[in-house]
């Protein structure tokens, strides 16, 4: 009944393209994230775009959270909009947190498991912004919703595999020599911090396919 009845009155579809202005930072974030991780010199670059980008994001946070406040009617539940913004906007915040490790450590060559990371957070990134739009009709949409929250998951397993590996790696090189200790605590927080960034993501779909099941 109520369900019905909400469906009977206007929405406040600025949301969606709140939600859609998020996503499309995320994946620019993604994807300068990818070109930093091939290294050389343009590293700096490509930080300094993810942080100009995660800035972008954070304004289009608070615009969301305005207008939950001050919309009467919201599209789903205010807490799940809240929710869903925030996860978004967490892994755009673990991006430049890489940001972050890379220009504390100037670091400005990566390792290919580091690399391929990048392609997978780009990967991450498509899929979220694929279903951001789908949420505008999303009874019509649960299937696809649906698919795109399990890809997600088999992207994070990836991550998991690769972040595994790439400490592996790193421990075979530098685990046993006190004097690369250094090198292995550099390499294993960039490691964990992309990974965080897929988990992120992780949360990001949790909370589409939670609106997907709560308003069919």
């Amino acid at each position: 009944m109520l369900n019905w009845f909400r469906k009977l009155l206007p929405h406040e579809d600025r949301f969606f393209d709140l939600f859609e202005r998020h996503s499309h930072t995320v994946v620019g974030a993604a994807e300068a994230l990818e070109r930093l991780l091939a290294g050389g010199p343009e590293v700096d670059r490509w930080c300094q775009e993810i942080v100009e980008l995660e800035d972008q994001a954070d304004h289009i946070t608070a615009e969301v959270m305005l207008a939950v406040r001050r919309s009467f009617i919201t599209p789903f539940d205010r807490s799940d909009i809240q929710d869903l913004i925030q996860s978004m906007d967490d892994a755009i915040d673990m991006m430049h947190k890489t940001v972050k490790t890379v220009r504390l450590f100037e670091r400005t060559e990566f390792d290919p498991l580091m690399r391929e990371m990048g392609g997978v957070i780009v990967q991450a990134a498509g899929l979220v912004a694929e279903a951001i739009p789908l949420l505008a009709q999303v009874s019509a949409n649960t299937a696809r919703l649906s698919t795109i929250a399990e890809e997600v998951m088999r992207v994070e397993g990836r991550a998991d595999d690769l972040h595994e590996q790439g400490l592996k790696d790193l421990y075979k090189r530098y685990g046993r020599s006190q004097g690369d200790a250094m090198a292995y605590m550099i390499g294993s927080e960039i490691y964990g911090q992309l990974e965080k960034v897929v988990d992120r993501f992780e949360d990001v779909a949790n909370e589409i396919s939670g609106i997907a099941i709560e308003n069919v």
